[in-house]
């Protein structure tokens, strides 16, 4: 049985609950148990805070796990990264306050920047030749420059709202981050079968996300042009109708051209269209 080691709560822990059921793995929550059995895979679930998972996952505590990519890199344990789950994204960056006229790299020598990730930031510094004072600070970094504490900062950065709430602005994207599924190395080969298991089920789920399934109906003559349009992962599904002359065809169109291509075959002359979710999708 493997040993799954989740962020016992926040958003990753939200994202990662739904990427379990809908795996078909039935994991009962509780706020007080350190270790849940999941239902549906043989797998049983440990919570833990998210920047001790690398570390928990290193050492066996458990199999695999699912985190921040930013853990992984400055937890620096040796760990593989099995496959990126497509949510969690986020950046960690360099911002400065904004009024700060700012040249380049080059601001950072010699001034002080405060940051939850050090180990991160200094290998770029390093990488980029610059000397600068990094100091650690467990939360609220934003608010340093502000108090005194720092020059500048190194977080996460989402949407950039609380920079901005913060008056600080990001001048240098560092590192780019979303969960990824990691596991402990050595692991033995019932283990890693059920590994490849687990991520042919998430495979499957994160291939179909940014996909809609559309139905339409369309007549039978225009059913090459309207391939042309909507070439699909392969070829489009088409079927007969009853009625003489017309055709069904299924289609999966990425969400980002739907409507194009949703306006485009309408003109052509399809109707009766349905856009339906994808739940999964098996390459």
């Amino acid at each position: 049985m493997l040993r799954i080691a989740i962020q016992a709560k926040g958003r990753l822990n939200e994202d990662t609950m739904a990427l379990l059921a809908d795996a078909g793995i039935d994991v009962a929550q509780s706020k007080r148990k350190l270790i849940a059995r999941a239902k549906g895979f043989p797998i049983e679930v440990l919570y833990l805070r998210d920047d001790d998972i690398p570390q928990a996952v290193h050492m066996g505590v458990a199999d695999v796990g699912i985190v921040g990519l930013n853990e992984v890199a400055e937890r620096g344990m040796a760990v593989d990264e099995v496959m990126r789950l497509g949510f969690g994204a986020c950046r960690i960056s360099l911002a400065v306050p904004r009024e700060v006229d700012y040249p380049g790299l080059q601001w950072f020598e010699d001034r002080t920047v405060a940051t939850s990730y050090p180990h991160v930031l200094r290998q770029f510094f390093a990488d980029k030749g610059i000397h600068a004072d990094i100091h650690e600070i467990a939360g609220s970094v934003e608010i340093a420059p502000a108090v005194g504490m720092a020059d500048a900062i190194f977080d996460i950065v989402s949407s950039g709202g609380t920079l901005v709430q913060n008056g600080l602005r990001e001048v240098e994207e560092v590192f780019y981050s979303e969960a990824a599924l990691i596991a402990r190395q050595g692991l033995d080969d019932d283990k890693l079968a059920d590994i490849e298991k687990l991520k042919f089920r998430f495979n499957s789920i994160v291939s179909s996300r940014g996909y809609k399934y559309v139905l339409m109906n369309i007549p039978t003559a225009l059913v090459d042009r309207a391939v042309q349009i909507v070439p699909a992962m392969r070829s489009p599904t088409i079927l007969p109708l009853a009625a003489e002359g017309w055709c069904s065809m299924h289609v999966v169109i990425a969400e980002d051209v739907l409507w194009e291509k949703v306006e485009r075959l309408k003109e052509l002359g399809a109707e009766g269209i349905l856009v339906l979710n994808l739940e999964n999708m098996i390459p």
